[in-house]
């Protein structure tokens, strides 16, 4: 048996993470990691107290058909990137990596070309969140420099496009 590479070794424990996602649609396991030392993990859920999805509620987003990456606000769920952030120290995070693992909830299969949400983007950021690591199988990822999501912000470009 050869020895898990560390990244799909921190992907797995993201991996399991997931599986206490209460989504109809997606569920996100994430988990921030600095020097060797896991620090924070998160699921996407419900906020505390609230019921989930799976507890007898229809997805709003699904029911409506709203397309992957919009109307978040329709959503009843924190997403797995804000909750392992809200977990932690800002401090603690400060150039960590966070690695994030997404799977279909009907299918199981993993979400195609994953990334975060423009709202968990810029928690990331601010964060302090030096490199984002995403499964894309269950041996392939795709590694990011946050400060890509500095580079290219997305906000503008909508801005851009309302203005015209």
């Amino acid at each position: 048996m050869t020895r898990r590479d560390k990244e799909n070794y921190y992907l797995d424990i993201a991996q399991t993470v997931l599986i206490r996602g209460t989504c109809l649609r997606r569920n996100f396991g994430a988990i921030i990691v600095n020097k060797d030392q896991m620090i924070s993990s998160g699921y996407t859920g419900a906020p505390r107290g609230r019921k989930n999805c799976i507890d007898g509620l229809a997805c709003i987003r699904e029911s409506l058909g709203v397309p992957r990456g919009e109307r978040y606000e329709l959503c009843r769920s924190v997403h797995a990137e804000a909750n392992a952030i809200i977990h932690a120290s800002r401090n603690d995070m400060i150039g960590s990596t966070m690695y994030l693992v997404g799977r279909d909830y009907k299918t199981s299969e993993y979400v195609k070309n994953a990334s975060p949400c423009s709202m968990c983007r810029r928690l990331i950021i601010n964060a302090g969140i030096k490199y984002l690591v995403i499964r894309s199988n269950s041996r392939d990822f795709v590694l990011t420099d946050v400060d890509s999501f500095i580079d290219f912000d997305d906000s503008l470009n909508k801005i851009k496009t309302l203005g015209n």
